[in-house]
């Protein structure tokens, strides 16, 4: 079994956990609430299998390097930001604040979850001390719906098991929301028309450029270089540095993509690939190894894979930014 941060690796959480609203601190809040500390993490049977039912405190920890690649990714959203959060207009000087605070945490950041049986029906939710810096630190610099956590089991040298919590920016679901009006996530009925208006307005403008994009992007990659497949129609053309953060040239540059089939766009989307400038594909560590298999590849060198300069260059973006490491 594969060795992450020096322990045995055990399994992977099997859903991501999207931050809310209510678990975040006010600064980042889209919503008026006050918040709650508690965690949603799926149905309680998902949360049981994979924590165990004994209902005491299990051990957890973050990586300082991994909340400072965290905050490198998000950093487009903290200076120009998509949502209207409560605190936007301070989010330059938050980041800033933010990044210096976690420099000062150690390598390995402990803290315990202890999981909320006693909450009533279906849902399963953790929760930690009230003083926890590393659970706290996730309140504070996570975003809510664009952001989430995964979470790998491991085992120490003991045998005991540990939990690897894990910070990541969903790129797609920032153009997701960035087109809605806030009425459509909160349900503010005092929302303006004109609002819903000029939603309608930038989603045709996307629906063209992207159209325009796919056009350019066939003309010079009319395949899939995984699979092979050449029927334009199952095929998608994936943006390799994500739409969310490119500028106005980069969303529609051919540069900037690789035509994909359905499967390994999803992978690569999502940061479980990406590829070196040698044409190879790996794996994030965060896709299983049972998964990896199922996928089914034979080796990992894509020779067709169209790489050239600029390419290489949007690729470190996915490599650095995100890619699962």
């Amino acid at each position: 079994m594969p060795k992450i941060h020096g322990f045995t690796f055990v399994d992977i959480y099997p859903q991501i956990i999207t931050i809310t609203d209510c678990f975040v601190t006010p600064a980042n809040k889209i919503g008026a609430g006050h918040g709650e500390a508690k965690l949603y993490v799926g149905t309680k049977d998902i949360m049981y299998d994979f924590f165990g039912k004994t209902l005491f405190s299990k051990n957890c920890f973050l990586v300082k390097n991994d909340l400072l690649d965290y905050m490198n990714s998000a950093k487009s959203e903290y200076f120009t930001p998509n949502l209207n959060y409560q605190e936007k207009i301070n989010f330059k000087s938050l980041w800033l604040d933010r990044v210096n605070k976690i420099k000062t945490l150690p390598k390995i950041i402990d803290f315990k979850i202890l999981l909320q049986d006693q909450i009533s029906g279906v849902r399963g939710y953790i929760n930690s001390e009230e003083k926890s810096i590393g659970y706290n630190i996730l309140r504070e610099i996570a975003f809510p719906e664009i952001s989430y956590i995964n979470i790998m089991k491991l085992k120490d040298t003991h045998g005991d098991e540990l939990f690897y919590f894990k910070l990541f920016v969903d790129f797609k679901a920032i153009v997701d929301r960035m087109w809605q009006p806030y009425s459509a996530i909160y349900g503010n009925k005092n929302e303006k028309i004109d609002t819903i208006k000029e939603v309608v307005v930038k989603n045709e403008k996307t629906r063209k450029g992207q159209n325009i994009y796919r056009e350019k992007l066939l003309s010079e990659c009319p395949f899939c270089p995984i699979t092979g497949i050449n029927d334009e129609r199952p095929l998608i053309a994936s943006h390799i540095k994500p739409w969310a953060v490119c500028n106005m040239h980069e969303q529609t540059d051919p540069k900037n993509g690789f035509m994909l089939s359905p499967l390994f766009d999803a992978l690569f989307d999502k940061g479980f690939i990406t590829f070196t400038n040698k044409k190879e594909l790996i794996f994030s560590n965060w896709l299983s190894p049972q998964n990896q298999k199922k996928i089914g590849l034979k080796g990992n060198h894509f020779p067709l894979l169209p790489l050239d300069d600029e390419r290489e260059k949007y690729l470190e973006f996915h490599r650095e930014n995100v890619f699962k490491k």
